[in-house]
């Protein structure tokens, strides 16, 4: 298993730094390992110089010990500290000081590699730890300038040693250019992932923020229009009882359709309450999914033309489920957005796909523009032109993000729009399932 595969399945959405870090020194010290065998297999076998083959193998065995070390710290699943990293760097610091130790020490033109190491430890660690690398790399150069294993050369190099150098010092640049290009890349791909996962947590957190503000004005508006519209209901009840109302079967029916106009934006106040966050009017209630759909249905149905709303059941065996009122709530408010620009035809599809249940609304009204599709899920974008609208789709996108769900818009081929809620399973589950 690599580093990057063990990243993409534990690391959080956000990206850790630390853990990123790990895994570039993890890929970084592979491509160490390779690069050491390749020069100790070159100046053995092609340039016939002699050189400590045990303890410089041991040196390779020891990086790859470390990466291994290092992986296991990875799947632990856990953020990567500063200490760690700068341990794992120290432990590269030593493992390139005996290396060039048996293998002329400063005469040796892979030593500026230290230069390589303290660049990587300026950029991945804290400044105290940066200059603790730096500690640890003049330690070292001081020990190689002492007695280090001097490197035999064979006579075709012996009379030019210098020559030689200056090709080795090439190669070195060559590859420190090479992996400071590589390495620099790479963080700061990982920085941009960084700046996207805060860009991302501040306008969550700034969506939370209109929620709450919607919650307090959702809240003032309830005690504002509660009074009058009880007042109402009673008023419609009384009427309905007066004799002379009474026996008019017109004036009946007019009752009735303001008694559940009253009834529909009481339900809407209290809609808007639950959606913003406030659980307030019906409790979830164990219900399935089909009854669940069936009941946005033919709550879409009442009121419209027989044959404008059309459902296609999809689902398969059924399933208990806990009814969440502002997940009703935000669906339905779909639903009346597609019947405003739809009169003639909505379509209402659910599926499962996997451990996901799906659920699109089609419509056959103007669609989306662009500018729409590209802020969906923001608040005040719609359709409508009206001032203060568009907190729909919104509301929609925020209580399935705390189901742990997704919603996304698209234009049909055939016309229209379509809206398609994705959520788990398992958020909706009850305790038991019925086939």
């Amino acid at each position: 298993m690599t580093a990057s595969t063990i990243l993409s399945a534990d690391a959080p959405a956000e990206a850790n730094a630390g853990r990123r870090n790990m895994a570039l020194l993890i890929q970084l010290r592979w491509l160490a390992v390779g690069g050491q065998l390749a020069t100790i297999g070159v100046v053995t076998g092609f340039l016939h110089i002699h050189l400590p083959l045990a303890p410089l193998v041991a040196a390779v065995a020891v990086l790859i010990a470390i990466n291994f070390a290092s992986l296991a710290l990875l799947r632990r699943g856990r953020a990567v500290t500063n200490a760690e990293l700068t341990a794992v760097l120290l432990f590269d610091v030593a493992a390139l000081g005996w290396q060039l130790y048996h293998s002329g020490g400063l005469a040796n033109p892979f030593a500026s590699l230290f230069l390589l190491q303290v660049v990587i430890g300026a950029i991945l660690l804290t400044p105290a730890s940066s200059w603790a690398i730096v500690v640890a790399a003049l330690a070292a150069i001081g020990v190689l300038a002492l007695e280090p294993t001097p490197l035999i050369l064979p006579a075709p190099y012996a009379a030019d040693p210098m020559g030689l150098y200056l090709k080795g010092s090439l190669v070195c640049f060559l590859l420190i250019a090479v992996l400071l290009v590589a390495f620099v890349t790479r963080i700061s791909r990982n920085l941009r992932d960084r700046d996207a996962a805060l860009a991302t947590s501040r306008q969550r957190a700034a969506e939370e923020d209109h929620i709450v503000r919607m919650g307090l004005l959702a809240s003032g508006a309830a005690h504002e229009l509660g009074t009058p519209l009880s007042t109402l209901s009673v008023l419609i009840g009384d009427w309905k009882k007066a004799p002379t109302i009474a026996r008019d079967a017109e004036l009946q029916e007019d009752l009735a359709d303001m008694d559940a106009a009253v009834r529909r934006c009481k339900a809407i106040v209290s809609g808007i309450l639950m959606s913003a966050g406030e659980a307030r009017g019906e409790a979830p209630q164990v219900t399935t999914m089909r009854a669940f759909l069936t009941a946005l249905v033919e709550e879409a149905r009442a009121g419209r033309r027989p044959g404008t709303v059309e459902f296609n059941d999809l689902f398969g065996p059924d399933m208990a489920i806990i009814s969440d009122p502002a997940l009703r709530q935000v669906i339905g408010n779909v639903l009346d957005n597609a019947s405003e620009v739809s009169p003639d035809w909505i379509a209402v599809t659910a599926m499962r796909d996997g451990e996901m249940a799906v659920i699109e609304i089609s419509d056959r009204g103007p669609g989306f523009s662009g500018e729409m599709i590209s802020r969906f899920g923001q608040p005040y974008s719609s359709t409508k032109g009206r001032a203060g609208g568009g907190l729909g789709l919104f509301l929609l996108v925020n209580v399935l993000r705390k189901l742990g769900g997704s919603a996304s818009v698209a234009n049909r081929d055939a016309g229209g729009a379509m809206v398609r809620i994705v959520l788990p399973v398992s958020a909706l589950a009850a305790e038991t399932e019925t086939a």
